[in-house]
C-alpha cells in the first residue's frame, strides 16, 4: 500500500489514518476484515495487524495482502493487542476493527469529512449493523438474535480518534477479559473529549458462536469493575 505524500501543516486525516487489527485465532473471518478495509474510498495510510498468539492460519491470510504489516505477540488478550498495534501506528489519526467484523466502503470518508467540518473534534463514532456470519446454518441463525438491528455505535470498531487524544485518555486495560473499550471510553468521557456520533451505518458487526455464550457471561465482574472504576475517578475529581 502505497503511502502518500504528508502535506505541509498539521496532519490531514486523509492521509494519516493507522488500522489497527487485532487477531487470535481468526483466520476464518481476517480475509474480509482486510478486504473492507482495503476497499475504502479514503484509504488509510497503513493497516496494522497484531497477532495475539494464534495457532491457526491467521498469519498465512494476513501475508496475502501486501503492504499490511503483520506483528506476532504472545498470547496477552486484546487489549494488549490494540495497545501494540497503537505503539507501532505511524498515523495522526488511529481507527480499530476486531478480525471479525466488516466496514463499509465509506466508513473513513465519512469520518474524515467530520473531522474537515470540526478540527476540534477528538473522535468521531457511527451506527453498527448486526449481520448473521454466512456459514451459520439456519438453526444456529434462530438462536442468535440481532441480525438486521441498527444500533448507536458507541464501540471500537466505529471509532475514528486523533492519536493525540487517544495518548491524552491512555492505552486500553489488560487485566480484564473483555470490556476494554468501556473503560477507555469511561476515561475519555472524564476527559471530555470532544465526540460526535454520525448517523450512517460504518460498521457491520459479525454475529457467529465464536462471539456469544460464555463470552458474555464472563464480561458481567469486568464490567461492573469498569463501572466502579469510573465511579471511583469521578469522586476524587467531584
Amino acid at each position: 500500500m502505497a503511502r502518500a505524500a504528508e502535506p505541509a501543516g498539521p496532519p490531514s486525516p486523509t492521509s494519516s489514518v493507522s488500522v489497527i487489527i487485532p487477531v487470535y485465532n481468526g483466520e476464518r473471518y481476517l480475509g474480509d476484515a482486510l478486504e473492507s478495509v482495503l476497499a475504502q474510498t479514503v484509504p488509510p495510510m497503513e493497516i496494522v495487524v497484531v497477532d495475539d498468539g494464534s495457532s491457526d492460519g491467521s498469519a498465512a491470510v494476513a501475508a496475502r495482502f501486501p503492504g499490511v504489516r503483520y506483528v506476532a505477540q504472545g498470547h496477552a488478550g486484546p487489549g494488549a493487542a490494540r495497545n501494540r498495534g497503537v505503539a507501532l501506528a505511524r498515523g495522526a489519526f488511529v481507527a480499530f476493527l476486531d478480525a471479525d467484523d466488516l466496514w463499509v466502503r465509506t466508513k473513513l470518508a465519512r469520518q474524515v469529512a467530520a473531522f474537515q467540518t470540526d478540527p476540534a473534534l477528538d473522535m468521531v463514532f457511527g451506527h453498527a449493523r448486526q449481520f448473521h456470519s454466512p456459514e451459520l446454518v439456519e438453526r444456529t441463525k434462530a438462536r442468535i438474535a440481532g441480525a438486521g438491528a441498527v444500533l448507536p455505535g458507541f464501540v471500537l470498531g466505529t471509532l475514528l480518534v486523533t492519536r493525540a487524544s487517544f495518548d491524552r485518555v491512555g492505552p486500553f486495560p489488560t487485566h480484564t477479559r473483555v470490556g476494554e473499550f468501556l473503560d477507555w471510553y469511561a476515561r475519555a468521557n472524564d476527559e471530555r473529549l470532544k465526540s460526535v456520533l454520525l448517523p450512517e451505518v460504518v460498521l457491520l458487526r459479525r454475529l457467529h458462536t465464536g462471539n456469544l455464550g460464555l463470552r458474555e457471561r464472563d464480561a458481567r465482574a469486568d464490567y461492573v469493575q469498569i463501572l466502579k472504576a469510573s465511579l471511583d475517578r469521578r469522586r476524587r475529581t467531584d
